[in-house]
Parts: structure tokens; sequence; C-alpha cells
């Protein structure tokens, strides 16, 4: 489906550093572009151009980063999209192309406010300008994403131009060709809209932020911090997967990204341990993409949400907390039961760092994560300058203490400049890619009657309407970023959620669920693969039990859905409650899974615990009298831990291994 490639690693990125004197000029100067294009961006966060007097419009700036990304894009990146190989010469073609769009977004930003004005009566140097930065993200696009993103861009195009022929609720408005494309590309309902907004400005200020992370230590801290908290526990090894994952997770924007950086790490660990290669990788990936729902950072989707929903940052977190922790809960329960059931004890006690030790040598590293945190929370920074203030905190924590041996060097750091602008290029495209669908669903009608059809099929109920938005969110999902998944799915999918009277915070989180839950879901889950292939196991056993492991992120959007408390929306006390006998239920549901509780569970008795647990992962608003059952739900699984208790060790029979 979609283009593995286009995942960039610093890895990729710095051996193509290494072989750069074997490279061509042109390849060098697109390596230049890029650097520029992070220190425009960087600048830009940093409020500098108004500082020196620079004032120009916030499209002029997007089309002045498209001029340096798009043609470093079609220099670094062949036709057949394989970008992590390093290119040494590009093609006369893509070298005639890069210069063409160089041309373009240069003579779009330097005329944008003389475009703008006239937009009604567009001249003809306009009109090709914008068909041109079309094709040009068209193609790009196809390069970074891959071609399923690319199809159904494509699709979205043509029925602009052809939509009014459709019959029925679909058919959309015609517009004429001089109007549609330059609405399409120059306004901001079109590609320099909020997702390009967004692209351009705090995405590429926080994976700067990961990117020098990584090189000055901050990365190997974090995991050796899991390891010392959680190695001598049985299963350490698969809690240290867990637990490292959703740290740095939260901030590296990418699942896949997160899989190599941590998995690198864990699954060999827990492979020694006593799991399985598909079981390691299976854990890894679910802890990896679990990263990106987990607050503050949310893998920068919650900065997204706020954009699309236009609520403070603020609100995006606090409704994140109880399903990120649910989540995070249910695989910790998951992997603990499983050591517990098959007997898999902590690790080599040779190979956990001291916790005290750890901390003196590395707590410098969690000044960068208080400054973002306190930027946004209490001086209420752009969430692009509160990463730029942490990274610039990182660089001389790292070049002068660094951790466990790695030291941020001169050369790291140009590494991780040259990484991160090769990484944006991908979500340059998708942010252009994402504007270009919303002008598409605006211009022609088609959002409205995309989410009356929706409605239509779903009966006008809103519980078919989420298994509908469920399914839909997986196969939209698969093969793309974080980023790429949430700004598709909060344009096709959460409109029609919020039309039967859901909530926007509800709707919008319940599409980053779901979204994010293609990247472990067969057939195309890339989290899982990726950890596959780390760990050497079959990729669809690896997807499957990465299901089983991941089963509580299936179950909880439709919660606070149905039950806003989960997501705190209402009185304290309901949340309180519904959050404790949710943990109780995520624990026994996990036991049923498992067949291992206090002791292993029998196969007859694993559906009735099952029940149990769904009962009590019932919220207390859910309908009128969800608290009895909750009540009745708590009294059953007192007696039942109790009667196995009494009856003496369980004899488990064919224990699910």
């Amino acid at each position: 489906m979609a283009n593995h490639g286009a995942e960039v690693s610093a890895d990729s990125v710095g051996s193509e550093v290494a072989t750069s004197s074997e490279a061509t000029v042109l390849v060098k100067f697109a390596h230049l572009l890029l650097i520029v294009l992070v220190l425009a961006a960087l600048a830009w966060a940093a409020d500098l151009y108004r500082a020196v007097g620079m004032l120009f419009m916030n499209e002029q700036y997007y089309a002045g980063i498209l001029a340096l990304g798009l043609p470093a894009l079609f220099l670094l990146v062949p036709a057949n999209g394989h970008q992590a190989s390093a290119r040494r010469s590009p093609p006369w073609y893509d070298v005639v192309i890069a210069v063409v769009m160089a041309l373009t977004s240069i003579f779009i930003m330097v005329r944008y406010e003389a475009i703008i004005y006239n937009f009604q009566g567009a001249e003809v140097s306009t009109i090709a300008a914008a068909l041109l930065l079309l094709l040009g993200i068209l193609e790009g696009l196809r390069r970074t994403a891959g071609t399923f993103l690319f199809a159904l861009l494509l699709v979205f195009v043509l029925y602009a131009f052809f939509g009014y022929l459709l019959p029925g609720s679909l058919q959309g408005q015609r517009v004429t060709f001089e109007r549609l494309v330059p609405y399409l590309t120059l306004d901001a309902n079109g590609i320099f809209g909020v997702p390009m907004q967004v692209a351009t400005t705090v995405i590429v200020a926080f994976m700067f932020f990961g990117f020098v992370l990584e090189p000055a230590g901050g990365g190997k801290f974090f995991t050796d911090l899991a390891m010392s908290m959680m190695g001598r526990y049985r299963g350490g090894s698969s809690k240290i997967a867990v637990l490292a994952s959703s740290l740095f997770g939260s901030i590296s924007g990418s699942a896949v990204s997160n899989v190599v950086a941590t998995g690198s790490v864990t699954i060999p660990l827990m492979r020694r341990g006593g799991y399985s290669a598909s079981s390691a990788a299976a854990i890894e990936a679910v802890a990896s993409t679990g990263g990106q729902l987990m607050p503050p950072l949310m893998g920068v989707a919650a900065f997204l949400m706020a954009e699309f929903i236009q609520v403070d940052y603020t609100s995006i977190v606090y409704a994140a907390i109880i399903p990120s922790v649910l989540y995070f809960a249910a695989l910790f329960c998951v992997v603990d039961q499983q050591a517990a059931r098959d007997k898999i004890s902590g690790i080599d006690k040779a190979l956990i760092p001291s916790g005290s030790k750890t901390l003196r040598r590395g707590f410098l590293n969690f000044i960068p994560f208080l400054f973002i945190i306190v930027g946004l929370f209490h001086f209420n920074l752009k969430p692009e300058t509160a990463a730029l203030y942490a990274a610039l905190t990182v660089i001389p924590i790292g070049y002068f203490f660094g951790y466990g041996g790695a030291r941020l060097s001169l050369k790291a750091l140009y590494t991780a400049t040259l990484s991160t602008g090769r990484a944006s290029l991908e979500m340059l495209m998708i942010g252009g890619a994402a504007g270009i669908i919303m002008g598409v669903l605006n211009i022609t009608g088609l959002g409205f009657g995309l989410t009356l059809e929706l409605v239509r099929i779903a009966g006008g109920m809103l519980f078919p309407l989420l298994l509908l938005s469920a399914l839909l969110c997986i196969i939209l999902g698969m093969g793309m970023p974080t980023t790429g998944v949430y700004i598709l799915l909060a344009t096709l999918v959460a409109p029609s959620i919020v039309q039967l009277g859901v909530s926007p915070m509800a709707a919008h989180m319940f599409v980053l669920y779901y979204g994010m839950m293609s990247m472990i879901t067969p057939p195309v889950a890339i989290a899982a693969f990726a950890a596959a292939t780390l760990a050497k196991a079959p990729l669809m056993e690896t997807a499957f039990k990465a299901v089983q492991f991941g089963w509580s992120a299936f179950l909880i959007p439709f919660l606070f859905v149905f039950s806003p408390g989960l997501i705190m929306e209402g009185d304290w006390v309901d949340i309180a409650f519904t959050f404790v006998t949710a943990l109780v239920g995520v624990w026994c549901v996990s036991g049923a899974i498992t067949g291992y509780l206090t002791r292993p569970v029998t196969r007859f008795m694993r559906p009735i615990y099952l029940l149990v647990g769904l009962a009590l992962l019932l919220p207390v608003d859910i309908f009128s009298g969800a608290h009895i059952v909750n009540a009745v739900a708590a009294v059953g699984l007192v007696a039942l831990l109790a009667a196995a208790r009494f009856a003496g060790p369980a004899v488990a029979v064919e224990q699910a291994k």
C-alpha cells in the first residue's frame, strides 16, 4: 500500500551524509536547501522575522518553505519513492521539475499579496502557477507517502473537476477550472490551510527537538530509566518496552520511528527474557503506537486537534489523560499476566542500571521537557516556540554533558538538522494533500454530502455509524504517519460523528484512536511489521498478536463517545468512579485474554471474567442504572477471586500460550 521508505530515520539520513563526498553538487545543494528549510522554520518559531522588521503574510511563509522543500524533494527522492537510499545524481527530468517547482513557489511567495487581492479574476500566470503547484504536490506525495494516499488525493481532485456529473447526494457543485485550481492551491482553505500551517511550524520544530535529543543521549537515558524501574520485576523486559516507548513515542511523531528507536534495545531484551519473537515485536509495536496517544505531546496530534476543533491545547491534554492511562494499563496488565502465566522473570541483574546513578548522570534530560510543559501550560507559548526552546536547551546539555558516552557534536547537530529537513518533506506533502482535500470538500459541497451519506448508511443511529467510522479510520490510516492519519480522518470522518450529536472532542479523539490502530491492524500494520522485521518474526503473526495486546484501544473510543466522563467532561465524582472501575475492568479483561489473574484461569472461567470486566468498564453515565451494573460486577469479581483462592491452585485447561 504505502511506501515504507517514506518513514525516515536519523540513521538513513546520517548514512547519506556519510556518503556525501560521493554525492553530486546537486545532491549537496538539496541538502543545503533542507538545512535552510529547518532554520527558516525555527526562525518562524522564534518570531525572528517580525523582530527584524520582515512582515509578510503567513501564506507567503508557507510558499517560501515549499520553495525550499519541493526542489529538495525532487532532487533527493527518486520517482520510485525509495528515499531512504542515498541518491548521488538525480536524472535530468527531476532537475527540471525541481527548478520549475522552485520558480513556481517563489512566484507565489513574491506575488501572493497581489494574487489574493485579484483572486476572483485570476490572471493566466496565477492559474498556471497554481496548476503547477497542484501537480507538484501530487507527485511529491506519491514519492514520499506512497501510492495509497496519492490515489486517494487523485480521486478527490478528479471529483473536484467532474463530481457534478455524479447522481444522488454525492453530486458536487460545478466549479470552473479558472476558479477551482487557484482555490485548491492558493486559498487559505486549500494547500495554504491549517494542515500546512502545522506542517511548516509545529511539526518541524518538534521533529528537530526529537532528532537533537537522540544523539545527545536522551533516548538512551529514558531507556535506562525504564530498565532501572522495571527490569527486576517479572516480565521486566516487556515492561521496559512499554515504559520506554510511551516516553519516547510521545515526542517522536511516528509509531514506526518509535519502534526503530526503542525496539532495537527492547526487542532483544524481551527475546533474551523468554518472549517469542512475534510476542516481543507485538508488545513493542503496541507500546510505540500508544506513545502517539500519550499526553502531553501525543506525537504532535494534540496541537493539530486543537487547531481543528478550536480549543485550547490544555483541553486536549486533559481529555487524553484517562484514555491513554487505560490503554497503557491494559498493555501493562497483559504483559504482566503473560509473564506470570509463562513464568518469565525479570532481566539479568547485571543488565539493570542503577536508578540513582541513571538519574544522577542524566537528570538534565528532564529540563527540555520541563521547558515544553511550563512554556505551554504556564506561559501559553506557541507549540513550535516551546519546542524550539526545548531543543535549544538540549544542545548545551548534550554538548557539555551528554549521557552514557553520547555527546552532541557539531557533526551530530548538522545530521540532526538534515534529518529534520528530510523527514519534513513527507509532512509538507501530507499537509498540502490534506489542504487540497479540505478545499475539495468545501468548494464542491462534498463535505456536507459525505456526512449525510455516512449518516444515511448508518440509518441515523450512532452505534452503527461508529462501527462504520472505525472501519474507515483503519482503512484510510493504512501506511500513514500519525499526523497524516489524523488530518485525513478529522477532515473526512469526524464531521459525520459530530452530526449525530457527539461532542467535537470525543469525535476527534475517536478517529485519532482508530487511525492509530491502523498501525497494528492487518493487513497493513506498518508499526507491527517494522517491529517484526527487527525481531525476525512472521509479519502477520506479529500483527494479530499486536491486536490482542492492544485490545483496549478498540473498545475505549466507543466508551468515551457514549460517556464523555472518560475525556474529563462531566461531574468529577462520576469521572473518578468511572476511572477506578475501568482500571479494574481492564485488569479483569486482560486476565481473561491471557488466562491469568492472581492465578491461572481455566478456559471455562475466562468468558465469565471477560463479561465481568466489560461490565466494570461501563461508565456510570452511559445509561441509567450503569452504576448498579458496575456494583454487581465488582461484587461478582470479588466473589470469583475469593472462590478461586479458597478452592486452591486452579488447574488451567489447555491454557493459551
